[in-house]
């Protein structure tokens, strides 16, 4: 996993941190779909309704694309967050646009990957949050499978789990993200979301997410 570049990692942990896409709650955590405890709640869909966090957010999309997959040819979107960003970068960029289901379609086609599947075509994939991986690695097996080459992926932001860089690893697939974990606590902190008192556990939640109690 690569962060497209430092300063933007920080200024796009600002902003959803201002808008509370992002919600830090350590001593009251919340419970994702998995079990787990989490002190962090990543909702990245609310950019969307802040035109120019909305636009930074794209604009940096577009950069880490043009400047780790230059031979891009479509953009595909992971169902259902990673499609708003993904046909606004696929309208920039004047290229095909498809997305992938998490699931098939239970009646018409059944399909799974919406729109023109064009075996050897260069795809992108889209995701606005990286948890584990699993989700957005299927999509790129899907993808894999229908005959596209997936050149790699971008993300909005990505929780920097360790398990995540070793399952992206291990299916070959280049993932850069705009904003991580890491980057987000010093702006917590700096912008009064979070006391250092917090941080010993904000921190030790990323090393062992499955175990981590309040």
């Amino acid at each position: 996993m690569e962060i497209y570049d430092t300063s933007t990692a920080s200024l796009i942990a600002k902003k959803l941190l201002e808008i509370k896409a992002i919600k830090l709650s350590p001593k009251q955590p919340f419970t994702w779909a998995s079990g787990w405890k989490s002190p962090i709640y990543c909702d990245n869909r609310l950019s969307l309704s802040y035109p120019s966090v909305r636009q930074l957010i794209l604009e940096k999309l577009i950069k880490a694309i043009q400047t780790h997959f230059l031979n891009i040819e479509a953009v595909a979107g992971v169902a259902t967050a990673g499609i708003p960003q993904g046909v606004l970068i696929a309208d920039k960029l004047d290229i095909p646009f498809l997305y992938v289901r998490s699931k098939a379609k239970g009646h018409g086609m059944e399909n799974r990957i919406e729109g023109k599947i064009s075996p050897g075509q260069k795809v992108v994939v889209v995701e606005d949050l990286i948890s584990t991986g699993g989700s957005s690695l299927k999509a790129v097996s899907d993808l894999r499978d229908a005959g596209f080459d997936v050149l790699g992926m971008v993300a909005i932001f990505t929780y920097g789990f360790p398990l995540a860089d070793q399952n992206f690893a291990n299916e070959h697939v280049k993932l850069v993200c705009l904003s991580d974990y890491a980057s987000l606590l010093p702006q917590a902190l700096e912008q009064g979301y979070i006391s250092n008192e917090d941080m010993a556990a904000l921190n030790s939640w990323r090393k062992e997410p499955a175990s981590w109690q309040p």
